[in-house]
């Protein structure tokens, strides 16, 4: 309303389908069942195909779990982002972007060796442990390997809009992960 421009991440947020409700009597813990995505059916597995028809759901490509502790939906409704008018606080999961194998330069912000003066060592990561004692190198130590694919959680974004009626949610500025992957989004846990 005053102007100011906002960068923002725009998230499809649904229509998610009802799948299952888990109880704590049957398996142990409450949860609710959330399917995703509109898939073909002959890319599904005979028993996926089956638990998404016992639920009356079409077939989807994404089923993930949430824990609750009160159940308010029955099996077959439809989530949208309608759900999210109100809250301004969220949490995102989702899987970062793969980096492949990398130097610590990269991976763990490392300053390297000097670029001057005889320096024969530039995007190394130097001495990794010492020689008679311990006469190992701890576990745990900053070294080159595979960097990103994780699961990263950012949290506390702001809500800046949320439109139903095309089920997109608008969060003021970067989620984790590549361009169309699949997010999970909580309300904030830190902050209400």
């Amino acid at each position: 309303e005053d102007g100011v421009a906002v960068p923002v991440t725009v998230i499809e947020a649904g229509p998610c389908v009802v799948t299952q409700l888990k109880d704590s009597e049957k398996d142990g813990y409450k949860a609710v069942q959330l399917g995703y995505g509109a898939q073909k059916e002959e890319r599904l597995t005979k028993p996926a195909l089956g638990h998404l028809k016992k639920a009356g759901a079409p077939a989807k490509s994404v089923l993930r779990e949430f824990r609750v502790d009160e159940v308010e939906v029955n099996v077959g409704d439809e989530l949208t982002a309608a759900a999210f008018e109100g809250v301004n606080y969220v949490d995102i999961v989702a899987t970062g972007k793969g980096r492949g194998y990398q130097g610590v330069v990269k991976r763990y912000d490392f300053g390297g060796g000097r670029a001057s003066h005889g320096g024969g060592w530039v995007r190394r990561p130097g001495s990794i442990g010492m020689c008679e004692f311990p006469g190992r190198v701890f576990k745990g130590k900053k070294m080159p390997g595979q960097m990103g694919d994780k699961r990263v959680t950012t949290q506390n974004l702001k809500v800046i809009q949320v439109r139903p009626e095309e089920n997109l949610i608008l969060v003021k500025g970067s989620v984790p992960g590549a361009n169309g992957g699949i997010v999970t989004i909580k309300e904030a846990l830190k902050r209400k």
